[in-house]
């Protein structure tokens, strides 16, 4: 339970609110009573719930871990280990879907003990037809929602909005994630959030060991998760929150031990159960991770270099993370993308050291499609201005949880590339204090510091916050504002969002407005000086017996971007009905009104200006996907209508094929065909993915692009042989090549080799 002295963290709360307030006096041109008001009911509406709820609260359901002076051996066989006896077994589980409320269809137990180093965690997966278990892929954080698999997370203080996630599937893949504010993060639809900071973290790899047993009984797992790897607080006496997941594929089953309404997951710890009688002795740790890389490109010298990556427990819930000569040559290349508007397109974060804990520094407007406003994008840390990689010095992180408050400080170093940009410090400072009920409040603070002669520099902060009414109600809200030399006013942005998501409907109202001369440096803005608005309804239908369906979701949406001063620059009128069926097909019927007003001529495609003006259109949206647990399955999204003036018929198609566990792959296709008054054009992106997997941790992954609007492909191949968490072996290929000319001149190669090792120095 959490049970950080509140004095410090209310102090801090108090400095953060009269920062806010003082730097909202400074906004211009801005409406400041509306601000003000919201802000002020906001803050009253935090006290209120602050003083209204407990920390004591206990859920009904809990499980005791029982505690063990020698580890359980752990190899996947529990059905015949006898240390696992003597633990409470959880049993009942309660599906979400198909049957909502209806009891698992097969039996499962899970069983929670520990020793002075580690949590451990068993599961028996009964099924009275092994032969029919489903393996979808054996990669480390392979979707586990296509296969048969098994999934906990842990709630290590108790606050009832974060979490981590360990799972694996019947091959015993590694499936790790870090939940932050109960995943929230653009629309609730299942899939792995790509809103602001990275909520649900899938990217995030952590040192644990799990096995798996498979056999005429079904299928068992342990897991032996080490207190080194996980974060709570300093008392010896803990409980933390619990919950277990079980999906049997075939049957399109996901059942939870504490019953999940539909409209949520796993990441909703607010629901979770408890886990009570751990004794915890707070662990010594200190990781240091050294890499050697050598590299070898097309026209240069053969290059290597040495770094090193560091981890130490400042107390159990605050770490120091360190980094010398950083460098990501491992990192998958970013998968291409097509612009057919005039905004900035979003890339998301992929570099491990920037992955932990990300959505802590999380504050901005999550969108389904990534974010309209970061403040803190840490790909703005060793990239140029032109997209070109800038080497990093190295720095350091600090996060966790201090005073009953949530702290995240990092600062990094950049090195200084002629012709491209000079040296730069980038630091950036959070702060968040958890409160009941998924209420919270917080403030971040950026700032880029160039270290040229001319000492540019890029400031920003925002405050926000977020009010849970009830299990289905939440209000949220941040206030921002930048700082650059020579720019005196209009720099503001400020968001108003409330979200009611029952069982049976979602309802989404937002407003966001944002400065001419709003400039967050090191985030993200996808545009500046707008208002916005967006609103959503959806209903949740699950019909008794109605042709196969399982779930019928009717659904209408918009947003619409205005200008300052009245122009209506974007609109978007989504209404659409996804008919999801039990032998897992799913039909989405829709039409679009889309609204573009272009207030001047920009370049679509080579040759093809689209003029100002204001374009009003109509288009079918149709998506079609088979079942995604069977070997082969394809998914195809068709949208048919007007468009800038003129017509497009767009295809999205993507084809999944896997040859038993080891082999999978992905081609996907995203072809537009346009007719515009100035010109029509086809643009067209090939993308495929192979992969094949000798074990969990060992498999070769090959990404092929080619985008016909450059007229270039790429070739991304990586060998990786992990050894624990991101470290191990990798050997990386990587070929661009121009198809304009022959013989072939723009053609770019390089290998790189890099090795990096775990050390534990206080194991």
């Amino acid at each position: 339970m959490l049970t950080s002295p509140r004095k410090s963290g209310v102090k801090i709360f108090v400095i953060i609110i009269h920062v806010s307030w003082v730097q909202i006096n400074n906004i211009s041109r801005v409406n400041q009573t509306i601000i003000k008001n919201n802000f002020y009911l906001l803050l009253t509406a935090l006290t209120v719930v602050h003083a209204g709820n407990s920390d004591d609260d206990l859920v009904s359901n809990q499980l005791e871990a029982v505690s063990v002076s020698e580890a359980p051996v752990v190899d996947g066989n529990v059905i015949d280990d006898p240390v696992w006896e003597a633990a409470p077994v959880a049993t009942s589980f309660t599906q979400q879907t198909p049957d909502e409320g209806e009891g698992i269809s097969e039996k499962t137990e899970v069983r929670v003990m520990y020793s002075s180093n580690a949590l451990y965690v068993a599961v028996v997966c009964y099924d009275t037809e092994p032969e029919r278990i489903v393996v979808s892929d054996t990669r480390r954080d392979a979707s586990l929602k296509d296969s048969d698999s098994f999934r906990f997370i842990l709630d290590t203080f108790y606050d009832k909005q974060n979490g981590f996630i360990f799972g694996t599937n019947p091959a015993g893949i590694e499936y790790d994630a870090q939940v932050s504010k109960e995943g929230q993060g653009g629309f609730n639809t299942g899939r792995q959030s790509v809103g602001a900071g990275g909520a649900f973290n899938l990217n995030w790899d952590a040192v644990w060991e799990v096995q798996t047993v498979v056999g005429d009984f079904g299928w068992s797992a342990e897991f032996a998760i080490p207190f080194k790897t996980l974060r709570f607080t300093e008392n010896k006496q803990q409980q933390w929150g619990i919950n277990f997941e079980r999906v049997i594929a075939r049957k399109q089953e996901d059942a939870y031990w504490m019953p999940i309404p539909r409209q949520f997951n796993i990441n909703r710890v607010s629901l979770a159960g408890t886990l009570t009688g751990l004794s915890i002795t707070n662990p010594r740790n200190l990781k240091i991770m050294p890499y050697g890389l050598g590299q070898s490109t097309t026209g240069t010298k053969g290059q290597s270099q040495l770094g090193l990556d560091a981890k130490y427990s400042l107390t159990s819930s605050l770490t120091l993370d360190v980094t010398y000569n950083t460098d990501f040559a491992q990192v998958e290349a970013d998968e291409k993308q097509i612009n057919l508007d005039r905004f900035s397109l979003f890339f998301p974060e992929k570099r491990p050291f920037f992955l932990e804990n990300a959505g802590l520094f999380s504050v901005g407007e999550p969108t389904y499609y990534g974010p309209d406003i970061e403040m803190f994008f840490s790909r703005r840390i060793g990239i140029g201005p032109d997209g070109s990689s800038v080497p990093i010095l190295g720095g350091a992180r600090v996060t966790g949880t201090a005073g009953g408050l949530n702290v995240g400080v990092l600062n990094m170093q950049t090195e200084s590339v002629e012709g491209v940009t000079d040296g730069n410090n980038f630091s950036v400072a959070r702060l968040r204090k958890e409160l009941p009920n998924r209420s919270a409040v917080g403030f971040i603070g950026t700032n880029r510091q160039g270290l040229g002669e001319s000492g540019n520099y890029n400031r920003a902060w925002a405050v926000d916050g977020q009010i849970g009414i009830g299990e289905v109600s939440l209000f949220k809200s941040f206030i921002a504002q930048s700082q650059t030399p020579g720019i005196d006013s209009e720099a503001y942005a400020y968001l108003f969002e409330g979200v009611r998501e029952s069982k049976r409907l979602l309802l989404q109202l937002r407003y966001t407005e944002v400065g001419e001369n709003f400039n967050p440096e090191m985030g993200f803005l996808e545009r500046r000086g707008y208002r916005k608005w967006l609103f959503r309804i959806l209903n949740r239908t699950r019909p008794a017996d109605l042709f196969g369906l399982m779930e019928i979701r009717p659904h209408i949406t918009y947003w619409g971007y205005w200008k300052l001063d009245g122009f209506q620059q974007t609109g978007f009128l989504h209404v659409d009905s996804h008919w999801e069926f039990r032998n897992g097909y799913r039909i989405d019927t829709g039409i679009n009104f889309p609204v573009e007003g272009v207030e001047e001529a920009f370049e679509i495609s080579k040759g093809v200006m689209v003029p100002a003006g204001s374009y009003h259109h109509r288009e079918i949206h149709i998506r079609t996907s088979t079942n995604l647990s069977k070997p082969l399955s394809v998914t195809v999204v068709t949208r048919i209508g007007g468009f800038f003036g003129g017509d497009r018929r767009s295809f999205d198609t993507t084809i999944r094929y896997r040859f038993g566990d080891r082999f999978t792959s992905d081609l996907i296709s995203k072809y537009n065909d346009v007719y515009l008054p100035g010109g029509n054009f086809v643009a067209h992106l090939l993308r495929g993915r192979l992969t094949y997997s000798f074990s969990p941790k060992v498999y070769i992954q090959s990404l092929l692009q080619y985008n016909n609007q450059t007229d270039q492909w790429s070739m991304n191949w990586r060998f990786i042989w992990q050894r624990s968490a991101s470290t191990g072996l990798y050997l990386v290929y990587n070929q661009t090549q121009d198809l304009d000319g022959i013989p072939l001149p723009g053609s770019s190669r390089s290998v790189v080799i890099k090795y990096s090792h775990l050390f534990d120095a206080l194991r």
